[in-house]
């Protein structure tokens, strides 16, 4: 009669389960932000291609300012969209 019990073994797959559902998480949020930044740099470099077309000019000065604007409006919500968890 030995009063020693032996430790129950824990099972390791829900931890398998919870790292991998964390790195699927991670993934589509990442994913979700590089699409949302490629979205708003399409959106407003298309803006500008209309502009020009509709100005008629050689310089497409529309097209070169909302596509910049687009870039930075990208990387700004990039940005805050990480820096917030």
């Amino acid at each position: 009669m030995n009063s020693i019990q032996k430790p129950k073994r824990q099972s390791k797959k829900p931890k398998l389960q919870k790292s991998s559902k964390d790195s699927v998480n991670s993934f589509a949020r990442y994913s979700g932000i590089a699409i949302q930044m490629v979205a708003i740099i399409v959106i407003m470099t298309l803006a500008g291609v209309k502009l020009d077309s509709r100005r008629a000019s050689d310089t497409p000065v529309f097209t070169i300012i909302l596509s910049l604007l687009g870039v930075f409006a990208g990387i700004y919500t990039a940005i805050k969209d990480f820096i917030k968890k």
